[in-house]
């Protein structure tokens, strides 16, 4: 009988541990290494000091509910940063709008005059494919996408890189089918702005206004602001290519082939016509003249946003941390300081682009950045320099609200110098004092939805550089020494779930010292220290 009983004992022990087991091991796809939990509290404190005017489709009181479920999870020693992460996660939910046409993306949360429809605007569309890919969920840009060509979206009132956000989107969720269905309308889309706004010379023209700049400095110089500019030029080069491989994707040979002519004719005309070797800087030709702006603006990097310019034109990356040009404790500034039409007013047109610093312009110019520490061999610009930047730019994510306490905050543009958010200063006392409908009503920039950040966090300072092939790119840009430990976590990549940390002791994530990567929960890559590595998913 005793034998029997310790048999029996036996017997449910190894059951109990073979139960044990399975739990542990099944599901990896489902397990991280971060736990959400941990993080709730920063949700918690922006729904906590929120004023919500105008929620949309998911509220305040449903934001951790999503976020939970959709947002990838970042780990650092910078609280600012860290914090600075959920804020955008927090405030891009914010934005998420449901229209009879399905879901669409929103710039500002009040219903603006010279929005479209739903309150739609193109401007800042090609970042909201940016940020929104790393969503677990792919049915908010996917319907997005559709909007735009087939929901009564108007694609080109502002400049707009749609083919290549559209391109983005598709590397991060491997959404094929997406492409297939909206080929024919990038192409028409294409077409488009060539009947509208090519000229003979082989470049593309746009107003400053048009391309989300208004008043800028080399705008204030042209005809009607209009000029042949290296945004619009460098985002039909990006729409150019993506149409390119899509076409090839779906073996259209001559599309494919047409496309890629008509983006290295762009980048030749590009180099050869906006680049100014005096001021090693690419410039804005205003039309109808022969001579280039005297002014070198921020936007001159944007070429290297869709790594068009060759190697020798990065010695225009010389200006960007130099005080003398760009570089400010909240910046950087849209103009070069020492150019006399650079100003920082609180007189005119609320939205000027002639100096203060605009997150939507930074979040190019930070895309651009990693695109150059990555694609090109310089030593113009550091991944010290680069860190310095995020770092610059997430400081400028507060305001001091009108209880004297400081909140994480995301508005319009900024002063370069102090940090005010210099349009909603300007806004609340607009009208006899207070907001004005005809200006876009109550805190009109609030959470503000025109510009990346946690998209820099994932491809420029994580490395994680989505492919569009089996293979995927880690090359994080933490400069050596910087940081004891980092991780991101619950990434969706082509139906997958990655993960990337370097843990200097192995004591804060437990999973081993050095620099890792997990793939669906299973460790596929390791190194003492942080380093660039090719995996295969």
């Amino acid at each position: 009988m005793n034998k029997e009983m310790a048999m029996s004992r036996r017997m449910k022990l190894s059951l109990a541990v073979i139960i044990l087991l399975f739990s542990f091991n099944s599901n990896p796809v489902d397990k991280t290494i971060l736990r959400p939990e941990n993080y709730k509290h920063y949700i918690d404190s922006f729904n906590a000091n929120d004023n919500e005017l105008y929620p949309q489709h998911i509220p305040n009181a449903q934001s951790w509910d999503f976020l939970k479920e959709n947002m990838p999870l970042f780990d650092c020693p910078d609280k600012m940063m860290e914090q600075t992460w959920y804020f955008r996660w927090w405030t891009y939910r914010k934005h998420i709008k449901q229209t009879p046409e399905g879901f669409i993306i929103t710039e500002f949360l009040p219903k603006v005059p010279w929005s479209g429809k739903y309150n739609s605007i193109s401007c800042p569309a090609g970042h909201h494919f940016y940020e929104g890919r790393w969503l677990n969920d792919p049915q908010y840009l996917r319907d997005y996408a559709k909007f735009w060509f087939r929901g009564g979206g108007s694609p080109r009132v502002y400049s707009f890189w749609a083919a290549d956000a559209v391109f983005k989107y598709y590397e991060v969720t491997g959404d094929k089918q997406l492409l297939a269905e909206l080929l024919p309308d990038l192409i028409q889309n294409y077409k488009a702005w060539e009947q509208n706004n090519l000229d003979d010379n082989g470049l593309f023209w746009q107003a400053d206004g048009n391309d989300g700049m208004e008043v800028s400095v080399c705008g204030a110089l042209s005809d009607g602001a209009r000029g042949y500019r290296a945004t619009i030029n460098t985002y039909m080069y990006a729409d150019a290519l993506a149409i390119s491989r899509i076409a090839d994707m779906f073996h259209k040979e001559n599309e494919a082939a047409a496309f890629a002519a008509k983006a290295n004719n762009i980048k030749q005309k590009v180099q050869d016509i906006l680049w100014e070797d005096a001021a090693s800087f690419f410039k804005v030709l205003p039309r109808g003249q022969s001579t280039l702006c005297n002014a070198r603006e921020l936007h001159g990097y944007t070429p290297w946003y869709a790594n068009l310019p060759e190697a020798e034109y990065s010695k225009a990356w010389q200006y960007l941390m130099d005080s003398s040009y760009f570089f400010t404790p909240f910046g950087p500034v849209t103009a070069e300081r020492s150019h006399p039409g650079f100003k920082i007013s609180y007189e005119g047109h609320e939205c000027q682009w002639n100096g203060p610093s605009w997150p939507y312009a930074t979040s190019i110019t930070l895309t651009a950045a990693a695109n150059l520490l990555n694609n090109y061999d310089q030593h113009y610009f550091s991944k010290q320099d680069y860190f310095s930047l995020l770092s610059t730019y997430t400081n400028s994510h507060q305001r001091k609200n009108e209880q004297g306490k400081t909140v994480p905050w995301i508005d319009e543009n900024l002063d370069p110098f102090t940090g005010d958010w210099i349009s909603r200063t300007r806004l609340k006392t607009w009208n006899n004092g207070t907001w004005s409908d005809e200006k876009g009503g109550v805190e009109r920039g609030k959470d503000y939805n025109h510009s990346t950040y946690n998209d820099l966090i994932i491809t420029g300072l994580m490395g994680v550089r989505p492919q569009a092939n089996d293979t995927l790119i880690i090359n994080p840009l933490v400069p050596s020494g910087t940081w004891d430990y980092f991780c991101l976590d619950n990434i969706a990549y082509c139906g997958k779930k990655l993960a990337v940390l370097y843990d200097k002791t192995g004591k804060r994530y437990r999973m081993g010292k050095g620099f890792m990567i997990f793939l669906n929960g299973k460790k596929i890559s390791s190194a003492s220290t942080v380093r660039k590595v090719k995996i295969k998913v």
